[in-house]
């Protein structure tokens, strides 16, 4: 991916240097416990045995099942200066590129269907961070979107785990890996704005069946996987020379290693479709290139489609 020449966008709360946020993305959970997250990772898969909390969300870490010690977290955490604005590190500046295209390509969108776009900011952070309306912010939850706030929260160390631990991609193809993690994340975001959040949030709240509420989530995620592959479109037609030989490839390898088959399986688990809430590797890599391919929200219309 070349980036060299993308808008860097200022809309990013830097937190990385804060004290006592811990230990850089260890620590993500395996076997019995998990969660689920948008862009990317399931790590150990459970049912949503109480249904949802709208404080979790639906926009990434949707599921989380214990609770989150919000007061003892807040008293040991001791913030660094604030830092708002484009970071000028390699990993910092490249998310702010991404963000910044992101935004102007999505704003082009919306324009064309006579709508306002306003873009998601991004708060960076390492460990641990305070998560505003959708509580604290974890590595281990992976990246998440925050619908109330309009933020994501994205601890840099995951686009290492997805590269090391998921063997996701690798190479200088994971940076284009990271961008589809956060192209899916800002998917989320133009969900909110459209107003689909909000309507399957109200329809799992209202089901008693955790197989439909799941069902529901499932739609959620390939839908934000195929808008993904609508900022790719629009944004190969504004720079032709943004992709390079491999990139495709590699959001489809990591695509596969987060599909929810997949993850069962490598967690010894037998697949049960049933508790999917992100969608199996084979519905990811396809909508993606739904989105890829036709270039238009109507294309990633999920919740209409024959074959999910």
């Amino acid at each position: 991916m070349r980036y060299d020449d993308f808008r860097r966008s200022d809309n990013i709360d830097d937190r990385r240097d804060d004290e006592g946020g811990g230990g850089g993305g260890g620590g993500f959970p395996m076997g019995g416990g998990g969660l689920g997250i948008g862009a990317v990772v399931v790590l150990g898969l459970i049912g949503w045995a109480t249904g949802i909390d709208p404080r979790i969300l639906i926009g990434g870490a949707e599921v989380l099942t214990g609770g989150r010690d919000q007061g003892g977290y807040e008293s040991d955490r001791r913030p660094g200066p604030k830092k708002e604005g484009a970071p000028t590190d390699e990993m910092g500046s490249m998310i702010s590129g991404v963000l910044g295209e992101i935004d102007d390509r999505w704003t082009e969108i919306f324009k064309d269907s006579n709508q306002k776009y306003v873009g998601p900011r991004i708060v960076l952070f390492r460990g641990r961070t305070n998560g505003g309306r959708c509580g604290m912010a974890q590595a281990a939850m992976g990246p998440f979107y925050c619908p109330p706030d309009k933020q994501i929260y994205l601890d840099t160390s995951f686009f290492k785990q997805v590269e090391t631990r998921f063997r996701g991609c690798s190479g200088s193809a994971c940076k284009f890996t990271a961008a589809y993690i956060i192209a899916h994340e800002a998917g989320h975001h133009v969900q909110n704005l459209l107003g689909i959040l909000p309507r399957v949030t109200r329809l799992q709240q209202q089901s008693g069946d955790r197989a439909e509420s799941n069902a529901l989530q499932v739609k959620v995620e390939l839908q934000a996987d195929c808008l993904s592959g609508v900022w790719v479109n629009r944004e190969v037609k504004k720079r032709p020379n943004f992709l390079e030989d491999g990139d495709i490839d590699a959001a489809l390898k990591t695509a596969t290693a987060i599909g929810d088959d997949t993850l069962q399986r490598n967690a010894g688990r037998e697949v049960v479709p049933d508790s999917f809430t992100h969608g199996s590797a084979e519905q990811r890599k396809r909508w993606f290139m739904t989105g890829y391919q036709q270039g238009t929200v109507a294309a990633c219309n999920t919740f209409g489609a024959e074959r999910l």
